[in-house]
């Protein structure tokens, strides 16, 4: 007879339904290969098929590449968009991204792969850390892809990237369209990301919708900023009394 406390979340009848794609089979891992696999082709287009294909194979598999390249692409976005030129030189931006954007990836991993199997859990989710954060690395290959763009925009564009004035775009009207062309193909690659973190986390969950991955981020994002609110809200109060 089961206690009360030999709580089985595949019984709660409550939780997600789950997608028996997720139970791999024993052996499955050795009828594929790294290069049958071409996740880094795949993965654009089949992210449930790769990442549990992955997971098979190797969870490993380039996860720590990703999210240390996922953070350098994620701190120059941010540095741009608070037009952290005005306040540093161009060089030393580039500088924190590469010193700190990996290290900023990888806590990112880190703390969402927590967040996301505790609040998956209550949702009857089945997947661990370790294939979190393989789902979570691997959709971030669209953002890996738009990293070499910066390239060509801080070539055109310079420091105009990172400051709130922009005197070359200005001077030069004709630099508005690669510079709106970049920001479109940006704006692609984020939205493209966001669908495949939906999927990979609802394929390592077990869940059968990517609706339900959705879900699953959103409940982790509650997970983190209310407490933080809360905290933020707290200290206000305090030193207003």
């Amino acid at each position: 007879m089961q206690r009360d406390d030999e709580w089985n979340p595949s019984e709660n009848p409550y939780a997600t339904p789950r997608s028996l794609a997720y139970e791999s089979k024993p052996g499955a891992g050795a009828e594929h290969s790294e290069q049958e696999l071409k996740p880094f082709r795949t993965i654009w287009t089949r992210p449930r098929e790769t990442v549990r294909r992955i997971i098979a194979v190797n969870p490993e598999l380039h996860v720590v590449l990703l999210a240390c390249l996922a953070g350098i692409g994620e701190t120059l976005d941010r540095a741009s968009m608070r037009n952290l030129g005005d306040k540093m030189p161009l060089a030393a931006i580039l500088g924190v991204a590469l010193v700190f954007g990996p290290l900023g990836g990888l806590l990112s991993l880190w703390v969402g792969s927590h967040l996301i199997r505790l609040s998956g859990n209550w949702m009857g989710g089945a997947g661990n850390r370790e294939s979190i954060k393989t789902a979570i690395a691997w959709a971030s290959v669209p953002a890996v892809f738009a990293l070499p763009l910066w390239i060509p925009a801080i070539a055109f564009f310079g420091s105009d990237m990172f400051t709130a004035a922009t005197p070359r775009l200005d001077a030069q009207p004709v630099l508005w369209i690669p510079f709106v062309a970049i920001a479109l193909v940006e704006i692609v690659l984020g939205v493209w990301g966001f669908v495949l973190l939906c999927n990979t986390i609802a394929e390592v969950q077990g869940f059968h919708s990517a609706w339900a991955g959705l879900g699953n981020l959103i409940l982790a994002g509650a997970l983190f900023f209310v407490p933080l609110l809360v905290i933020v809200f707290g200290v206000v109060f305090l030193l207003q009394a």
